[in-house]
């Protein structure tokens, strides 16, 4: 039987995981990026795996646990293949609580993941002063522990799926003619162009700056406080983001938001005070009209497909978006949630 053949449009990490699991089932694949691998907003630096809230329990959040519990063997089997450590680690997370109305709301919320997670990840409460050193101040002493979220170093992650299809023979090339069915995971530009082609908005580029410090904090748990996330990497760094910009002049230009930014992780985190900045970045995320991603087959283009909008969520989606983009293209099995359907963010 002949391999069917797949173009897939956009190296970031939508464009990246579903060639991977495709040329694992048997595809034969090229992606095409002009721009190279991991060149939008797949090469940042923060990576957090984050679950939504476990209550109010929808499609979306249920995708987005399977993807979060499908991560670990997922990106095992890209380690494997190509040779290259994405920085994936399970690690959990930390929030602060604020007072007793957020204490009782935290507690409410432990039978919620204990149904809602499966059995498969804990959220609890704990005594600040259990977290250990890398922990973040709480007004009322408590803080919420979760270990289902993990982390994942963005530019490590897409330089080992590059890896893992190389070892299958797949190139990402800067141009080449459409081979079989189009895959198009082309970020924020690509949502521009789909509405042009439409005649409607289907998304925009939301604009996010981030740091690194050089700080080994150890496999402990990531941070969310003050709407930051702060993320040890096992390289020895910490990553701190973001801000999230509708309006920008320039899709690459750092500014005081960035120091902003790392003066709020300190406020937050005294540890890293004396922690020096090795990095920042700023790029733009892609954002679909319905804050969900847009998967599907392209209305009215025979042949073509959509797999983007992962704003903020994407290196966390991206197992699950996988999985059932394949699905679709290569069996014609549509697992879409209504929510992630591309009619739903036009």
């Amino acid at each position: 039987m002949a391999m069917p053949e797949i173009t897939v449009r956009g190296a970031g990490i939508f464009g990246l995981s579903i060639a991977w699991v495709l040329t694992q089932r048997g595809a034969r694949v090229q992606v095409v990026d002009p721009y190279g691998a991991g060149s939008g907003s797949s090469g940042g630096l923060v990576g957090a795996l984050a679950p939504h809230v476990p209550e109010n329990w929808n499609d979306k959040k249920a995708f987005q646990l399977d993807s979060l519990l499908m991560a670990e063997a997922f990106w095992a089997d890209v380690q494997a293949a190509g040779g290259v450590d994405p920085g994936y680690g399970r690690t959990g997370r930390l929030q602060p609580i604020a007072d007793d109305h957020g204490l009782d709301l935290a507690r409410a919320r432990t039978e919620g993941a204990r149904d809602l997670w499966q059995g498969r990840a804990v959220w609890e409460v704990i005594p600040a002063d259990e977290a250990g050193a890398f922990a973040p101040l709480s007004p009322s002493g408590f803080l919420i522990r979760d270990t289902l979220t993990g982390r994942m170093h963005p530019r490590q992650a897409c330089a080992a799926l590059v890896a893992a299809l190389r070892a299958k023979g797949v190139e990402v090339v800067s141009d080449a003619r459409d081979r079989g069915a189009v895959i198009w995971a082309a970020g924020w530009l690509g949502l521009l162009e789909l509405s042009d082609a439409l005649g409607k908005p289907a998304g925009a580029g939301i604009k996010g700056q981030s740091a690194a410090l050089a700080y080994d904090a150890g496999p402990v748990p990531q941070v969310f406080v003050d709407g930051l996330h702060i993320i040890p990497h096992a390289n020895g760094t910490v990553a701190i983001g973001s801000t999230s910009e509708r309006e920008f002049d320039t899709p690459d230009g750092l500014d005081a938001q960035c120091d902003d930014l790392i003066a709020r992780a300190i406020a937050a985190m005294p540890v890293l005070a004396d922690a020096p900045v090795v990095d920042r970045w700023a790029g733009v995320r892609p954002r679909a009209r319905s804050r969900a991603p847009m998967l599907g087959a392209w209305p009215g283009r025979e042949g073509h497909f959509i797999a983007n909008g992962g704003f903020k969520i994407g290196f966390g989606m991206a197992p699950k978006v996988a999985d059932v983009m394949a699905d679709l293209v290569l069996d014609g099995r549509d697992a879409i949630p209504d929510g992630f359907r591309v009619q739903a963010s036009m």
